[in-house]
């Protein structure tokens, strides 16, 4: 088929100023909660005001008298919900379903719903509702120990006995933590849900459409025929709505029990106890080496926090195995119950965290060896993935750091803590490596020639910011030439084919084969036609000796330029459209994939300044190198790049959710009081990506970039203050009482 085409204009690795960009910056994209049907009620929950405990009485009677109201909905009037948890293709974190019984397991866990006839009286009226507990004190410690017998991850050769046989010169053995962390985004979580007699229609704020339809086809306990699921645009997930919260079931319940449409937003802090969190970890690095810096041990032993009722494991010791080489190694993961609210996924999930332990011990090591930091990552780069004992389909992290090291200046660097200075500040310089699985996702698609000379892609996944639309267009155009302006997308349905979810880095590495093969047979099926159709001027021509490029078909013994505009093909042909059809596997399922450890990689160089007088610090200076596969889009690559080394400056400097260990509630639940980076605290962030196609993941060698740009932020941060402060920062988000302790002066 990709014989049929010969592309003149090169649409894929350039930059490209996003199509859907136009409707954002107009107002006129419509995000889930600026959706209204006629008749909507608006629902309101009712939280719980203990993090552990029992109703003993739920009264409802002054909030149903109040204006506006038209139902009060608890476990005793709601309906009954089903569990979603156990199919392997409902993917969820918070799996027990609201109302299930009176027991309550965190703060802010829903006991209620209230619908009125606008917010306002909803809120007034959830506010209204009396509700007495038995409770006692919630254990939200933050100190774990593991409560479980630790299970082993990966392990090769005995790295105990190793490390033990170790002189303590040559080893590192410290803990590392880091803190709770909650999803900010712009929007707030929302469903706007109605229900005709027989069907659900849901528009959501949902990272992954298809999965979203399915949990809640299971916990209503109605057919997955039954539910349409929408998502036109998302003001950022970041994981946070990658899986479905009980709110959207709960608003899809009172629309069925109402028969109007029901709106729910949540409140900021509803965000903050509600749709789950970055779970804290703690961790244990031990690490031997020889003099020159060779690793001959790597234990990493984890304890990550969960909530009294879900298990939702936090992998951090996900890259681990492979990172570097060494022959012995052991990770082991345990967890710690809480009486917190469910966790979720958080960019880079397990492996972000992991990285900041991974990469705070080598730099500890590269310190006490004398040995540089970048070289000494570089002596123990491995030949193979010696966890799974499988060679690389392609892994270019030595370049990341050479390249990154040379565009930094870091042959510049001098060693002692505090000895380089510039305008009166003290400068530091820290570097790390990360890296992050690279996947595909099982992905249908259909693409369509129109005879207006346009073209449309459909398929069922979404973009969540990351320029998901341009990217479709982008694979449509690549196969057929078909300028960006003329071809649309149509995403956020699931009527449509299904598609990936957008999470994990996986979804544009998941579209890359389904598009182009239905492109392809769009393009098959267009030839067919100008060989066939009688008004066609390529009646009688073999196939085989017809071309398409720039939306053109021609004879492949002249030039493209010479050919026919393909509407002139279709048009007389009476012919309205051509269409074709896509289907890819998910690479878990692809032998070939199973023969390959595919990641992403990149290595992180950054610039602190430090004012001692004032104990001031300031990321000043980020340089990221990525090696991720083929880009398609270096200006929407450039930005998650971008996004995620901001969002891991304040993983490093800031971000940290605080539980009062009397309620249990979020302490710093406002935007007022969790604090995050802002555009003041931003550095100058210069990102080069390396550009190798992996072609073991699709054909265009594609990999995704959404979390390999956060993977290693945060240990390269605080290897740069202990550079300029002599500090050594093990636990974060680095305080302000830690740099107190800095030996370094004016």
């Amino acid at each position: 088929m990709q014989s049929a085409t010969k592309k003149t204009q090169q649409f894929i690795g350039g930059e490209f100023t996003r199509i859907d960009g136009p409707f954002k910056v107009s107002g006129t994209a419509k995000y889930t909660s600026d959706f209204n049907l006629p008749g909507q009620l608006y629902a309101v929950p009712v939280c719980a005001t203990v993090a552990k405990g029992r109703i003993t009485r739920l009264d409802t009677a002054a909030a149903l008298k109040m204006p506006g109201v038209r139902a009060v909905f608890t476990r005793e009037n709601f309906g009954k919900f089903y569990r979603a948890g156990f199919s392997m293709d409902a993917r969820i974190d918070e799996k027990r379903p609201p109302f299930e019984d009176d027991n309550i397991y965190y703060y802010g866990q829903y006991i209620g719903l209230v619908v009125a006839d606008t917010f306002e009286e909803a809120t007034a009226a959830s506010q209204a509702v009396n509700v007495t507990y038995t409770s006692s004190r919630p254990d939200v410690r933050t100190a774990m120990s593991a409560e479980v017998t630790p299970s082993v991850e990966t392990q090769r050769g005995d790295a105990a006995a190793a490390f033990a046989a170790s002189p303590e010169a040559l080893t590192v053995d410290q803990t590392y933590t880091t803190p709770i962390e909650t999803h900010n985004p712009i929007e707030l979580h929302a469903t706007l849900a109605a229900f005709d007699g027989m069907n659900y229609t849901l528009y959501e704020t949902s990272q992954a459409v298809i999965n979203h339809r399915h949990v809640i086809a299971l916990m209503l306990g109605v057919s997955e025929d039954r539910v349409r699921v929408i998502m036109k645009y998302l003001g950022s997930g970041f994981g946070g709505k990658l899986f479905p919260w009980s709110h959207s079931l709960l608003a899809a319940a009172a629309a069925r029990n109402l028969r109007r449409p029901i709106k729910l937003v949540l409140t900021r802090e509803m965000m903050f106890h509600n749709v789950g969190h970055r779970t804290n970890t703690q961790q244990r690095m031990r690490l031997s080496a020889t003099a020159e810096g060779r690793l001959t041990s790597l234990q990493h032993d984890y304890v990550y926090q969960t909530s009294s009722q879900e298990t939702r494991k936090e992998n951090c010791s996900e890259t681990t195995g492979y990172l570097y080489s060494t022959p012995n190694l052991r990770s082991t993961s345990a967890y710690a119950r809480r009486d917190i609210a469910p966790s979720t996924s958080m960019r880079g999930p397990g492996a972000v965290p992991g990285l900041f332990a991974i990469e705070s011990a080598v730099d500890e090591l590269a310190i006490k060896l004398n040995v540089d930091p970048v070289q000494l990552r570089l002596i123990n780069e491995p030949k193979i993935d010696e966890s799974l004992n499988v060679p690389f389909s392609s892994r270019h992290l030595k370049e990341c750091l050479t390249i990154g090291a040379e565009k930094f200046g870091w042959e510049k660097r001098t060693k002692a803590v505090g000895s380089m200075r510039r305008d009166g500040l003290v400068i530091g310089w820290g570097v790390a490596a990360g890296s992050w699985a690279a996947r595909r996702l099982a992905t249908e698609a259909i693409v369509e020639l129109h005879s207006n000379g346009t073209a449309r892609v459909l398929t069922a996944t979404q973009d969540i910011g990351t320029g998901t639309y341009t990217v479709l267009a982008q694979l449509v155009a690549d196969v057929t030439g078909i300028a960006l302006d003329k071809i649309s997308v149509v995403i956020g349905d699931t009527r449509l084919p299904p598609g990936p979810m957008s999470g994990g880095s996986m979804a544009t590495a998941s579209l890359v084969p389904a598009v182009r093969q239905a492109a392809q047979a769009a393009v098959q099926e267009l030839l067919a036609i100008a060989s066939q159709a009688g008004a066609s001027p390529f009646n009688g021509q073999a196939m085989d000796a017809l071309g398409f490029d720039n939306g053109m078909v021609y004879r492949k013994s002249t030039s493209p330029g010479a050919g026919v505009p393909f509407q002139r093909i279709l048009g007389p042909a009476d012919i309205n459209m051509v269409v074709g059809r896509g289907r890819s596997g998910a690479s878990q399922d692809d032998p070939d994939a199973k023969q390959v450890s595919i990641h992403s990689y990149g290595a992180h160089f950054v610039e602190v300044t430090w004012q001692p007088e004032t104990a001031r610090l300031r990321v000043s200076r980020v340089v990221s190198v990525i090696d991720g596969g083929q880009i398609i889009n270096a200006r929407t690559a450039q930005n998650q790049i971008e996004g995620a080394v901001v969002m891991g400056l304040g993983m490093a400097l800031f971000e940290e959710t605080h539980y009062d260990s009397r309620s249990g509630a979020p302490i710093n639940r406002s935007l007022a009081d969790y604090v995050m980076t802002t555009h003041a605290d931003s550095p100058k962030i210069d990102v080069t990506f390396l550009d190798y196609p992996d072609y073991a993941l699709n054909p265009l060698g594609a990999r995704g970039v959404g979390e390999i740009g956060m993977a290693g932020v945060a240990p390269a941060i605080t290897n740069a203050v202990y550079h300029a402060t002599g500090v050594r920062v093990r636990n974060l988000p680095v305080r302000l009482e830690d740099l107190l302790t800095s030996q370094v002066s004016a």
